[in-house]
C-alpha cells in the first residue's frame, strides 16, 4: 500500500511488518475525520504475508487525538453518529479484528482518542517521556468511545480516575494501570520496538493469529467454552505445521 489515500498516513509493507505512521508532527498528530478512515482500512488490509503490526507516529507525540477542525455540522443525533462516532468504532473494530499483533510506540503525549489507540494495541512500548491523558470531560463531553476501546484492558476504578480525575499521567503510572506494555528510555525505544518486531516475525503466522484469536475471544466465553477454543486452535496449528 502506497500514501495515495492520505498524506498523513504513511503505510510501508517490509520484511513481513506492516509499519502504519500518523505523520502529521506539525500538528502534534492530531487525527482528522479522513486520517481516522485511512487507518482503520489500513488496519483492515493487512496483508496475508504480514506478521506483526507497528503503529507510530512521527515527532514529538504519538497522538493528541482527534482534530476537532471538520466536525460535521448537525444537531441530528443520528446523523452525527453516522459522520463521526462510527469511523472511530470502526477503527477500533479493525485494530481488534486484524489478524496479527499490532505494536505499538508511542513518545511524548497521547491524548484522547490517542491513548485509546495505544490501549488498544496489543502491544505497547512506551518511552520514559510518554504522557496520557483523557480530557474530553472539560468540555463535558464523556470519553465513552476511548473507554470502550480501553475498558478490557485497564481496571474500572483506574479508567474511571483517568476520566473524571483528567489527569495526565506518565508512562510509569500508564504501566500500572495497564495502558502499556513496556516502558524505555526514550534513546531505546526504536531498537526495543525492533527487537520485539524480530520476535513476532521468527514465529510462525497460524500461532500469531491463534494467539490474537484466543485473547479477542477467550475473555467474553465461559469456562468451558475458553478451554474448547484453547484446544481447536492448538489443534488448528498443530496440523498447519
Amino acid at each position: 500500500m502506497n500514501n495515495a489515500e492520505h498524506p498523513s498516513v504513511r503505510i510501508t509493507d517490509v520484511d513481513q511488518v506492516r509499519t502504519i505512521t500518523i505523520d502529521r508532527a506539525e500538528k502534534s498528530n492530531l487525527l482528522t475525520l479522513e486520517m481516522i478512515a485511512v487507518l482503520a482500512r489500513a488496519f483492515a488490509g493487512t496483508p496475508e504475508t504480514a506478521k506483526a503490526i507497528h503503529f507510530t507516529g512521527t515527532g514529538a507525540d504519538f497522538c493528541k487525538g482527534r482534530d476537532p477542525q471538520g466536525n460535521p455540522v448537525t444537531t441530528n443525533a443520528l446523523e452525527l453518529r453516522a459522520a463521526l462516532v462510527e469511523p472511530i468504532l470502526t477503527l477500533y473494530d479493525a485494530m481488534a479484528a486484524c489478524p496479527v499483533p499490532i505494536v505499538c510506540s508511542a513518545r511524548g503525549l497521547s491524548n484522547g482518542l490517542g491513548a485509546a489507540l495505544v490501549t488498544a494495541s496489543d502491544i505497547s512500548i512506551a518511552s520514559t517521556n510518554a504522557r496520557f491523558r483523557l480530557s474530553e470531560m472539560e468540555k463535558n463531553l464523556p470519553p465513552t468511545l476511548a473507554m470502550s476501546a480501553m475498558m478490557r484492558r485497564v481496571p474500572q476504578k483506574a479508567l474511571t480516575f483517568l476520566v473524571l480525575g483528567m489527569d495526565e499521567i506518565d508512562a510509569a503510572t500508564a504501566l500500572s494501570m495497564g495502558l502499556v506494555s513496556s516502558v524505555v528510555e526514550d534513546e531505546r525505544l526504536e531498537a526495543e520496538v525492533a527487537r520485539y518486531l524480530a520476535t513476532l516475525v521468527a514465529r510462525s503466522r497460524p500461532a500469531l493469529v491463534a494467539v490474537k484469536d484466543y485473547l479477542r475471544v477467550a475473555p467474553e466465553l465461559g469456562p468451558r467454552s475458553a478451554r474448547d477454543l484453547a484446544a481447536n486452535l492448538l489443534a488448528a496449528v498443530l496440523t498447519s505445521q
